[in-house]
């Protein structure tokens, strides 16, 4: 049986679980185990035919490569795009929820409230309730201690936060012009493009940061 030891680009367990269907759902594979306790972690594969590129196209489906291996054009790695684009989303649900929450609390109850002052709390509350959703996540998740988790989180990308916060309560209140008319559809409908847009415009940035630094935080 042959025994295959390669350097990846996983990181941490989370990134194990995520590539661990794809390993033992191939018939090929009989075992395999990935080192974590390195800097470069290394995947050990047994199996019988299996190559480098096998292995490499494998962890391609859970957006992971073997490091060294002939890379795709910068901008055109699917396996990039989809955990950018995973981890974004995480980003997104985690702004939403102080953004919005905070925009609807405003207008509801203290409508005279300035627009800008509006913006500005809406901006801290979504970074607020996103640094808390990523500290739970990685709790939970990743096992970390909650010293440590909230540490992690807060370390997070604050441009692609801040970016994401400012294009959507921005595009939010360009559509609503900031007044609450909770019985029209379409003050809920501008929801809508505003998430559409607070999603869009950080993921490039994502997408780099994880295809140049391999940094991924979900």
């Amino acid at each position: 049986m042959e025994a295959l030891t390669l350097k990846t680009d996983l990181h941490c367990q989370s990134c194990v679980n995520k590539v661990s269907p794809i390993m033992d759902g191939d018939e090929r594979i009989e075992r395999w185990s990935v080192n974590l306790n390195e800097e470069v972690k290394t995947l050990t594969v047994e199996g019988e035919g299996l190559t480098d590129k096998d292995i490499d196209k494998l962890l391609h489906e859970a957006g992971y490569a073997v490091v060294g291996m002939k890379e795709k054009p910068f901008w055109r790695d699917t396996g990039a795009w989809s955990r950018a684009s995973f981890n974004t989303l995480n980003c997104l649900i985690g702004c939403s929820i102080g953004d919005f929450g905070m925009v609807f609390y405003l207008q509801a109850f203290y409508p005279e409230t300035p627009i800008m002052v509006q913006m500005v709390l809406a901006i801290i509350a979504g970074l607020i309730t996103s640094i808390m959703l990523e500290t739970v996540l990685l709790k939970y998740r990743e096992h970390f201690n909650w010293t440590l988790a909230l540490k992690t989180a807060f370390g997070m990308s604050f441009i692609s936060m801040v970016a994401m916060e400012l294009v959507m309560t921005s595009t939010d209140f360009m559509i609503t012009g900031g007044k609450a008319a909770f019985e029209d559809p379409v003050y809920w409908l501008a929801l809508i493009p505003a998430l559409a847009a607070g999603f869009l415009v950080p993921l490039p940035y994502n997408y780099y940061k994880l295809k140049k630094f391999n940094k991924a935080c979900h």
